[in-house]
């Protein structure tokens, strides 16, 4: 176990003597669940998510309509099922 040394503003330091007595833990355990808790809440991101680039486009070919059919396509409900 690795020993370090912290720095706690003086009311946060009394609430934390606080709960170690009221469960009966040492302020060390306090702290330590503290801790545990907090990376738990940040998990370590996945590998894959930080290295995911955007895929290179794709030519679809060209359009089938002509630009002023576009609207009339767009609303027409019967050709989409």
């Amino acid at each position: 176990m690795r020993r370090t040394q912290i720095q706690l503003p003086e009311p946060l330091y009394r609430e934390l003597k606080r709960v170690a007595e009221q469960l009966d833990w040492s302020l060390a355990e306090v702290l330590r669940r503290g801790a545990e808790y907090i990376v738990r809440c940040y998990p370590e991101p996945e590998p894959d998510a930080q290295e995911w680039q955007l895929p290179d486009p794709v030519t679809l070919g060209s359009f089938q309509a002509s630009v002023e059919d576009w609207r009339e396509l767009a609303w027409d409900t019967d050709d989409r099922g």
